[in-house]
């Protein structure tokens, strides 16, 4: 019996790659989404869908949920992993960079729960798994508007939560702490990309990739009558 369609979003990188590799080796068929498809593609994966979708974008999100659930069959679980980390502080920093991180961070993961939670309430079954931070919990230095962000897919993951648990639907959220991705590139002040990386060789390393994949996985593969809320994972020096 084949098992059922999965989908990741910003899946041509760091945890979403991971996780797309990991979830495609347990045997589901997989929805792909990404801005670079080029890099999906070459991941060649078996029983894949790839499209280069913007999560920003509802309506390209939702017809590519609905070309893979004729494909595949309905989802089961999103993975809603797309993110920008735009660090910067707040007195210098170019508004146009808080805009992103809210329509990605925010919007772009309210329209990736939305194409897929009528058919799981309808359905009385599903997961949404959904990436955030600890910086979701906690504060640091030039992470004002990423905070921001990150503690409101806290808040939401938890309502949402709330909101489908009598429809048998999870909600998941994951926290990791600095992992080793793309995501610091994103920063565009090179006085805080240099800070962030003697951080991290001070402590000795960050997470791989895959040890969040491996998170995801496991919160995932538990039975449906059981929830895990929340993952908080960081490097074991990680102190903050």
């Amino acid at each position: 019996m084949r098992k059922p369609l999965i989908i990741v979003t910003g899946a041509s990188s760091g945890i979403g790659e991971a996780t797309a590799r990991l979830l495609s080796g347990r045997g589901h068929p997989l929805l792909l989404l990404a801005r670079r498809l080029e890099r999906l593609e070459a991941m060649a994966l078996p029983d894949t869908l790839c499209r280069a979708v913007d999560v920003t974008d509802r309506a390209a999100l939702r017809a590519a949920v609905d070309e893979a659930e004729r494909v595949f069959g309905p989802a089961d679980a999103i993975v809603n992993n797309a993110g920008v980390m735009l660090l910067g502080d707040m007195a210098h920093q170019d508004p146009a960079e808080w805009e992103r991180m809210l329509d990605v961070n925010v919007k772009g993961l309210l329209n990736g729960i939305h194409a897929v939670l009528d058919g799981m309430v309808a359905r009385r079954h599903g997961t949404i798994i959904n990436v955030s931070s600890v910086a979701g919990r906690k504060t640091f230095p030039g992470h004002v508007a990423y905070c921001g962000t990150k503690f409101a897919v806290h808040a939401m993951s938890e309502n949402l939560r709330e909101e489908v648990s009598a429809h048998d639907v999870r909600v998941i959220t994951i926290a990791p702490g600095a992992v080793e991705t793309e995501l610091l590139t994103h920063t565009t002040d090179a006085a805080i990309r240099r800070d962030y990386e003697t951080w991290k060789q001070d402590m000795g390393g960050v997470l791989a990739a895959e040890d969040v994949a491996e998170a995801i996985r496991f919160a995932y593969e538990q039975p449906q009558r059981l929830c895990i809320r929340e993952i908080v994972l960081a490097a074991t020096r990680q102190a903050a």
